[in-house]
């Protein structure tokens, strides 16, 4: 008899579902190449791994390549948000000794770079709507935490929706005043959020921080984070940068795509973020950068002596899949568009560099830029291929990370903290110009069956 008001252990149902898995994973199996013959593009992308075009954007853009007398010729990596280069971004901040996120955030909900007055009266705004509904931080990040953080965030947005007064108006207006208050708000959500995982599963401590109103965001990630508030001038403006990379990145990628997809249904905006933040927590995608930080905790165990030579031996084995993971792949290099350079991840390293310098791990930068080096020529010697392979973003900023020291459990978190801008400005722009619900087409390769009388199967 079923007893409606106790549920089981899940370990209670283990064998009967694991008879069932195996039912589901005889009938799951396609042919892999019945792919071929119904010209599928898997993963929506092309045979040479370009991405099947669905869709325009005036957002950013992410470009690799230009053509010469017809001829595609690999560039150096280019970002742009709104048109403008990321990395004049990050040099005009930083030659101004300012924090640019903000600006960052303005540049891709509008579309245009703020005037100072207009900077001057955003950057307010926003710090305004990082206020949490009364009683949201105890009710909802306290009374039921959860050790992982993604999780944790996407439950509180969920949340929030029950605290807005008019949460499924999908107006232009509406939908910027939810996203601006989900930009301001979710740092605070996702620092508060580790720090209930702390307290109820690690140290036990519990220590809160409201933000400041002089701090920038990154400057306010740190004070909310550290129990003692202190930090660095360059921390915070290396912090600063990570935020500005990781902000936008095309319409394209998986979490973005996401909520492009999720949005063109008509749904609400927590809803849309929600689903943004699921998929940003997958390892194939977010959490990229803490499969490089363990790669490079294997080859720090592993060899003692740090010299090209050794390094290159180290890396062989990586790539041969004789070493860490076995999976033959180099964590952090590589990229799906870019080829001789990812803008972000040079930009990135010049950072890195100043804040080893600051930290006293020189030492390990150099192993970074080595692997980096070995790396490029192995991978391209193994896999004979002529396209370029290049460090990504992903190559340094769990480094970076780690000299700031933010905790692991935050590294794809603080993503979703930046990416959060350009999952807004995307948005908008599927609810102005989009129309249509996305809807690619799946064909059933499944042969037809009759059906049979339960007593006769």
């Amino acid at each position: 008899m079923v007893d409606f008001n106790e549920p089981k252990p899940i370990d209670a149902y283990a064998d009967k579902i694991a008879r069932l898995a195996e039912i589901a994973a005889k009938n799951d199996h396609i042919d892999p190449a019945l792919y071929a013959l119904h010209d599928v593009k898997r993963g929506l992308r092309e045979a040479n791994g370009k991405g099947v075009l669905c869709g325009l954007t005036e957002v950013s853009e992410v470009n690799a390549w230009k053509t010469v007398d017809g001829v595609k010729v690999p560039i150096d990596g280019e970002l742009r948000f709104h048109g403008v280069d990321v990395k004049d971004i990050v040099k005009n901040c930083v030659s101004e000794r300012r924090f640019g996120f903000e600006e960052t955030v303005y540049l891709l909900l509008f579309g245009e770079l703020p005037s100072r007055a207009e900077l001057d009266d955003f950057i307010p705004f926003l710090k305004e709507l990082c206020v949490l509904p009364k009683n949201f931080l105890r009710d909802v990040i306290l009374k039921k935490p959860n050790k992982d953080i993604m999780n944790m965030m996407s439950k509180c947005v969920l949340n929030l929706y029950s605290y807005d007064p008019d949460p499924d108006n999908i107006s232009r207006e509406n939908v910027l005043r939810q996203s601006l208050s989900l930009i301001a708000q979710l740092p605070r959500i996702a620092v508060y959020s580790y720090r209930a995982y702390q307290y109820y599963f690690t140290e036990g401590s519990l220590v809160i921080h409201k933000p400041q109103e002089r701090y920038s965001f990154a400057e306010n990630i740190l004070h909310m984070l550290r129990k003692n508030s202190q930090f660095t001038d360059l921390e915070a403006s290396v912090l600063d940068i990570c935020l500005i990379l990781h902000a936008e990145h095309g319409g394209g990628n998986n979490s973005t795509f996401t909520n492009h997809v999720v949005t063109s249904s008509g749904t609400d905006t927590y809803s849309a973020v929600a689903a943004s933040l699921g998929s940003l927590k997958g390892p194939k995608h977010g959490g990229a950068n803490l499969k490089v930080v363990e790669m490079f905790d294997n080859i720090k165990e592993n060899l003692p002596d740090w010299s090209e030579s050794s390094v290159r031996d180290y890396i062989k084995k990586i790539v041969d899949k004789e070493a860490f993971d076995r999976t033959g792949l180099v964590y952090g290099m590589g990229h799906a568009v870019y080829t001789l350079s990812d803008p972000r991840a040079e930009i990135l390293k010049s950072f890195a560099g100043r804040l080893a310098v600051e930290k006293g791990r020189e030492e390990e930068f150099e192993l970074y830029n080595t692997v980096a080096k070995v790396s490029k020529e192995l991978i391209m010697e193994s896999r004979n291929v002529l396209k370029a392979v290049c460090p990504n973003v992903d190559f340094y900023s769990g480094f970076v990370y780690q000299m700031l020291s933010l905790p692991k459990a935050l590294y794809t978190p603080l993503f979703a903290v930046s990416r959060i801008a350009g999952w807004s400005a995307h948005r908008m722009e599927e609810i102005v110009n989009g129309n249509r619900i996305i809807r690619p087409a799946y064909e059933c390769v499944q042969e037809r069956k009759a059906y049979v009388p339960i007593d006769q199967r």
